[in-house]
Parts: structure tokens; sequence; C-alpha cells
């Protein structure tokens, strides 16, 4: 599976971007609003990788890799997760996540990434509503969700961080 954007290519996670995912998770301000708990070790990341591939094969659907077109540098990972545990009393729900390297942060990656993913979602998967979530402090996140169409529905607490829920439906998406 693969969707291209005009500057990146997303494609499956694979085990060879253990290098990357372990730039971007031993990383403490990616950890951030993360909940500060960034990863010490790359074999923490083999478990990781396993469970977003077995993703694939149990929901069709998964986290993906950002690799830029011109470097074919790991840059980070964006896309649909279906989530099977209850998060703020909702309980089999798509969500849209990203996560990139923080030397790409602030040139609308997760942005043209993240458009693509809820197109995927929303005319390939024939989804009905898409949900996210970010902590509240975390300015970066939450402008690009209400950029990207999303209603801030709530504020929860996660884990004893308030977090905003934001949901968008097939109806309120806008191809740009």
């Amino acid at each position: 599976m693969k969707i291209q954007t005009d500057r990146f290519i997303l494609r499956e996670i694979l085990p060879t971007d253990i290098n990357g995912m372990y730039e971007l998770d031993s990383n403490p301000e990616v950890h951030k609003y993360l909940g500060n708990q960034p990863i010490g070790h790359k074999e923490q990341l083999v478990d990781v990788i396993n469970f977003i591939r077995q993703q694939y094969l149990d929901h069709g659907i998964g986290r993906w890799a950002i690799i830029d077109k011109k470097t074919q540098d790991f840059v980070g990972w964006a896309g649909l997760k279906f989530v099977t545990n209850d998060t703020n009393n909702h309980i089999h729900y798509y969500d849209l996540g990203y996560r990139l390297i923080q030397q790409y942060w602030g040139n609308g990656i997760a942005t043209e990434v993240a458009q693509a993913c809820l197109q995927y979602g929303f005319e390939q998967l024939n989804l009905k509503e898409i949900y996210s979530m970010a902590d509240t402090d975390n300015e970066g996140s939450n402008h690009i969700l209400r950029k990207l169409g999303f209603r801030q529905i709530e504020s929860f607490d996660l884990e004893g961080i308030l977090h905003f829920w934001y949901k968008i439906e097939k109806s309120e998406f806008i191809m740009k």
C-alpha cells in the first residue's frame, strides 16, 4: 500500500525503518506531549513495528512511514489506526495520528500527509467519521487538526493529562 503527496510517499512501516523510528521516538522534544517517555534503546521498537504491521493484517490500516520523495529519508509516520481499546468512552474507531522527527517540524508536512490520510479514509475506506486527540497544551498539533477541519468536541483526562477530543465527518471533509 502506498499513498503519495506532492513531497512525500506514505508506505507501510518496515522493520528496516528502525533507525528512523529510533531518531523519532528517542527525542524528548518529540515526546513532550506524549507522556514524556522517549525510548532508550532501538530494541524497544521491534515490538512497536511488529504491532503496527499486525494492524495492517488485522484491520487493513495502520500508521505509515513518511518518506521524502527527493531524499528517500524517513521523516516520521502518519496515518489512520483502528483503535480497539477504550479511549474517552470510545471504542472501535479510526484515529488520525502523526509524528515527525524534530528537524522536519514547521514545514507543513503533518498537514500535507494528514490531509492525504483523511482522503484515503473517506474515499478508499468509505469511513463516515475519523477521530483524533491532542494534549491541550500542544498548540502545534491542535492547530493542525483544526486546519484539517476537525471539530473539537470536548476535553478529557488521558492518564492525568488534559486532552482535546476531535472529530471530522465525511460530509465535513474538504479535499485541498
